[in-house]
């Protein structure tokens, strides 16, 4: 159309006169021609500093360090075709847990960061059951009847991987709580606690005690992932089987996130529970040290993983 204009004779506009240099092949973007754009650019560039460096990669470490240890376990996993050594409940603790701390949120702002933080692992954790659900079905030689959220439903017929429509649509079941059969079930529990949670977090909005509880409860629930080790190494006297570097990396990754808390001034259960978990982690080492001369070694213990 601007080519057409100008085959016309008709003026030549600023914006034609660009388009045809885009077009020739000609077009120089320099500060004399833009010089608000480029003045801005210049600025933008000039005010990166190193703390705002630092400050963007701390950030994003927040975001995806939480994640990183699962994702040698996924593959392992999959590679295996085996789920036995990840217990789903470490899924369950986290998923509550970030759940809590999204609502949190709403009743206390904090960095964006801790917040995108708790959705991506949500979705790991996800992605953590939607592997196990399968992986499990597909090892068994003979499928039972399907153990859903709402209840025990029909068995299978002679085609083992695929299941029949549910059937006791309301018939809860505790004696298979969290160790259902398809992958739904999970999805649906998750969307049950979060529907009753935010209409509770919205009714109680206004009240600070409310809030600051869900606060703690979200990262207290985090800041316990490490205790069932701890008692472990406790009763069997003993930490074989145990992965050193693994309490390392947690010991590592907490301190990195306590001291973020406190530099970037999150609200204070992020750092408390951030200081336990730190806590919990030297204890766990201290046993190492302590043990590391016991007489009988105990079974291998294979841990779910951590959020980080």
């Amino acid at each position: 159309m601007i080519i057409n204009l100008l085959s016309r004779g008709e003026p030549e506009t600023k914006l034609a006169m660009e388009f045809n240099e885009i077009w020739n092949g000609t077009f120089q973007l320099n500060s004399s021609r833009y010089p608000d754009t480029m003045d801005y650019i210049l600025e933008e560039v000039q005010e990166i500093t190193l703390p705002k460096v630092i400050k963007w990669i701390s950030s994003t470490v927040m975001i995806f360090g939480g994640v990183a240890p699962f994702i040698p376990q996924y593959r392992e996993i999959k590679r295996k075709n085996d789920a036995e050594g990840f217990s789903l409940y470490v899924c369950l603790a986290l998923l509550i847990a970030n759940t809590l701390r999204i609502l949190f949120w709403f009743g206390k702002r904090y960095e964006l960061p801790l917040l995108a933080q708790s959705m991506i692992m949500n979705m790991m954790m996800l992605l953590m059951i939607h592997l196990c659900v399968k992986v499990k079905n597909r090892s068994q030689i003979i499928r039972g009847p399907d153990r859903v959220f709402t209840g025990v439903g029909p068995a299978h017929d002679e085609m083992p991987l695929r299941p029949k429509k549910r059937e006791y649509p309301f018939d809860f079941d505790w004696k298979y709580f969290w160790a259902w059969t398809d992958f739904q079930s999970y999805i649906d529990f998750l969307l049950v606690v979060s529907l009753v949670m935010s209409l509770l977090t919205f009714l109680l909005l206004d009240f600070i005690i409310y809030v600051e509880i869900l606060g703690f409860l979200a990262l207290f629930m985090e800041a316990m992932l490490a205790v069932p080790q701890l008692v472990k190494n406790f009763k069997s006297k003993s930490t074989e089987g145990m992965s050193i570097l693994m309490v390392l990396m947690w010991t590592v990754g907490d301190v990195f996130k306590t001291t973020y808390f406190i530099l970037r001034e999150a609200p204070a259960q992020f750092w408390l529970c951030g200081g336990l978990q730190v806590l919990i982690d030297i204890t766990i080492l201290g046993q190492v040290q302590f043990y590391k001369k016991g007489s009988g070694p105990a079974p291998h213990h294979h841990s779910g993983g951590r959020d980080d």
